[in-house]
């Protein structure tokens, strides 16, 4: 804010509440119309995503899992790349400023932005009559030409994914209501699901790791089926998944295994954000273990073959199984 002027509301609400997550220099404070990135001798990777109120999250969660979620899911894509996080701006539209909303939201979002040494550069408050939006556009770097794109898959290939797959579609599934939500009686089992779909876990130490091994890589943020589909296409290659191999957690194998639910309809939900991959075979071993001794487990789930056909997904058996859908679509 300029000095000797009075506060408006809108530069109030960002000294109170977002000023503290500014803790790159070169986001000078929040006082000016932009901010300075260093690239530090990296490429920069840009990648933005917005949450919807209503679409992305529930009118009634609670706004410490809207913050994480809004930031996690650029987090996830610049993973995906190899970079590693160097920063974001937030654009946030609101019906009104209640102190109660904000600060929750900007203590999460401040928790995370530290944990992830990703700090606020800057962006915009409006206000809206419209559902609540929440808009990230995060920034990170990966050394030069060293970004991993969806276009570098090649037949023979192994296609990895990392975590669990249908974690957050059931955990939206248990907060609507209905066969699942009846289905899911062990309380430890439905909150599990459901933090999946309220706060995402970014593979943030896995980004150098794909960096060194994958060919090709995305996150998973509108389901397997789809995000596969459209990595193969970037690559001109198909790929055959192993239907089965597709990791899943003792939450979501409990529902399987009941028949609550099928394994296709895991494949097509959105809101993983665990990352898919393709790699030589001689990477899949070092890959593995890199991982583990980040934390993470990872899974070979099928191989890329040649030809322009969309992913086949097959059971136990050989059989094909037939999608009526290949993921979420916002239109």
């Amino acid at each position: 804010m300029a000095s000797g002027k009075p506060a408006s509301g809108e530069d109030s609400l960002i000294a109170r509440y977002f000023r503290p997550l500014a803790t790159d220099p070169g986001a000078l404070g929040l006082d000016d119309d932009a901010a300075a990135l260093k690239p530090d001798g990296a490429d920069i990777v840009v990648t933005t995503d917005a949450i919807v109120e209503g679409v992305h999250f529930l009118s009634d969660d609670p706004p410490d899992t809207i913050a994480r979620k809004a930031l996690r899911v650029n987090l996830s894509d610049l993973a995906a790349k190899g970079a590693i996080p160097a920063g974001f701006v937030l654009t946030l539209a609101l019906r009104s400023a209640e102190e109660a909303w904000l600060k929750p939201f900007a203590a999460a979002l401040g928790e995370d932005a530290a944990q992830f040494a990703c700090p606020l550069l800057g962006g915009d408050t409006v206000s809206t009559p419209g559902p609540l939006m929440v808009s990230v556009t995060a920034f990170g770097r990966v050394p030069p030409g060293k970004m991993v794109h969806r276009s570098g898959a090649k037949a023979g290939e192994r296609v990895m994914v990392t975590g669990t797959i249908g974690d957050a579609a059931l955990g939206l599934a248990v907060l609507k209501g209905g066969k699942v939500h009846a289905a899911a009686t062990d309380k430890a089992a439905r909150e599990a699901l459901v933090g999946r779909y309220r706060v995402p876990q970014p593979r943030v130490a896995l980004a150098g790791i794909v960096r060194d091994h994958a060919s090709a890589a995305m996150d998973v943020s509108d389901g397997l089926a789809g995000d596969l589909t459209k990595l193969c296409g970037a690559s001109g290659v198909s790929a055959v998944i192993e239907l089965e191999q597709v990791p899943l957690s003792a939450a979501t194998w409990d529902l399987v295994s009941r028949g609550v639910v099928g394994r296709e309809t895991l494949i097509v939900g959105g809101d993983d954000y665990e990352i898919l991959c393709t790699m030589a075979e001689d990477r899949v071993g070092p890959f593995t273990q890199a991982a583990w001794v980040a934390g993470v487990a990872v899974s070979s789930i099928g191989t890329v073959v040649a030809g322009s056909a969309g992913p086949r997904f097959i059971d136990s058996q050989g059989i094909e199984i037939a999608l009526e859908r290949l993921s979420y679509s916002h239109f």
